[in-house]
């Protein structure tokens, strides 16, 4: 087993079977000051791994893939078409950010008389990788490698985005990977497999339930409501796949319906503009109340809803701009990414309001945002804090408690093997107490590197 043993980024497992070797996801970890050195240390020796397994595109689940291949691995990458096509858009911009990074690191270093340090990886390191892809359909038994055959299956986290289910030497193993709250919009609710000597379950809200997605919009709604009569700016720390066209398909429907007067809706992320084009192209699994509204002709992805912002130079033109606005820029955890240059410039406004609309990963700026800390650090400078900061958590995009037990409902009767991964320690521990309650079954919380025999 390699990561997401007791937090929420580094997703990657190494299956064994036999003579075969398959690695489940190959995430980058996020946040905290040990990151990058972790994102160093090498998941496996490369030569010894027959495949490799992508759940979804979102970097927590890919990011180290590049690594691979930088370390020589050449095998196949199996994943559905859409993740394909969208883990290429994240890698290629993870890998831009990691060189712009080193870039800035390196001329603080040179002043200092510090050695230079190198980028994890470049674009040249990425540029292998949809020539490696074997693109795999939902629900079909694809062979990996000798005696492991797997299948994927809805997750309803993000377009394209699968459980999956390994058979080998009789034994099947599911890794759950992200699954979606079945309440999301745009996309249809996860599946959910019905054997399993082996689940790993990820946990991410395992602690709680998201409140009521209907009252999630409400909220939503008389934020923009008062921004809009203050004339002020909403920025969103966006997720560039999921959480973007979310939020700009709520924003279409109120301005639609003219319950909110329209104002200019920015999206400030090459990353999401290149995702919008992904979403056109795979209609088919778009959920039926998105399919209903295209029908009635309201298409609230369609690009009359926002306004591309596409260089770095219509980045910093948006601090100009006057009047109520949204601007949503990556990265959604506030990790890196246009989004710090915009609370950088506006943070310290009392007019501007920020949406916190996705799980904050410990130690990063989006959470000490969320934990009301009044004085803020970015770019080596201090930024006060007097901006409204708004937490909603029903946009997330990961299951809250009840539905990851309904997902795993109809697992529970053969008492498979659990162990509860991709979530921190206390929403584990929930988890687990009420997996106990419910059905049972007492799952293992494995660590980082921890082996799980069958």
């Amino acid at each position: 087993m390699g990561a997401a043993g007791g937090e929420v980024t580094g997703s990657a497992y190494v299956v064994e079977a036999d003579s075969a070797r398959v690695l489940v996801d190959a995430g980058l970890f996020q946040g905290g000051h040990d990151a990058e050195a972790r994102n160093r240390i090498p998941i496996t020796e490369t030569n010894g791994i027959n495949a490799v397994l992508l759940t979804h595109a979102h970097l927590d689940h890919t990011g180290r893939v590049p690594l691979l291949i930088k370390a020589g691995y050449s095998g196949p990458i199996y994943a559905t078409a859409p993740t394909v096509d969208l883990a290429e858009i994240v890698l290629k911009d993870s890998a831009k950010l990691q060189t712009q990074d080193a870039e800035r690191m390196n001329r603080k270093r040179h002043d200092k008389g510090e050695p230079a340090v190198e980028p994890l990886y470049t674009v040249e390191h990425v540029e292998p990788f949809r020539g490696m892809t074997r693109q795999v359909r939902l629900h079909e038994a694809v062979p990996v490698a000798k005696g492991i055959t797997a299948r994927w299956f809805e997750a309803g986290h993000m377009l394209g985005s699968g459980s999956i289910e390994l058979t080998a030497g009789g034994k099947t193993v599911v890794f759950s990977g992200d699954l979606g709250p079945i309440t999301f919009p745009i996309l249809r609710e996860y599946e959910r497999p019905t054997k399993a000597d082996l689940v790993f379950l990820e946990s991410t809200y395992g602690d709680r339930d998201h409140q009521p997605y209907a009252q999630t919009i409400a909220q939503f709604e008389t934020i923009v409501t008062e921004v809009a009569a203050q004339r002020g700016k909403i920025l969103v720390p966006t997720f560039a796949i999921g959480r973007a066209q979310q939020i700009i398909y709520h924003l279409a429907i109120l301005f639609h319906e003219g319950r909110v007067k329209r104002f200019p809706i920015y999206l400030d992320s090459p990353m999401a503009l290149e995702a919008m084009k992904v979403f056109a192209r795979y209609p088919d699994l778009y959920d039926e109340d998105l399919l209903r509204l295209k029908k009635s002709g309201l298409a609230p992805l369609d690009p009359q809803w926002f306004t591309p912002s596409v260089t770095a130079e219509d980045s910093k033109k948006l601090n100009d701009v006057q009047g109520a606005c949204v601007i949503l820029a990556g990265a959604g955890m506030c990790n890196g990414g246009r989004i710090l240059h915009h609370l950088k410039a506006n943070l310290w406004k009392p007019e501007t309001h920020v949406m916190i609309v996705g799980f904050q990963s410990d130690g990063s700026l989006g959470r000490r945002l969320v934990n009301g800390e009044k004085l803020v650090r970015i770019h080596g400078e201090e930024v006060e804090v007097k901006a409204a900061i708004h937490t909603l958590n029903g946009f997330s995009a990961h299951a809250g408690q009840t539905d990851l037990l309904n997902w795993f409902a109809p697992l529970a009767n053969r008492k498979p093997t659990v162990a509860l991964t991709h979530g921190e320690n206390p929403q584990r521990n929930a988890l687990a107490a009420k997996l106990r309650e419910r059905f049972g079954i007492s799952p293992r919380l494995p660590e980082l590197s921890e082996v799980v025999e069958l």
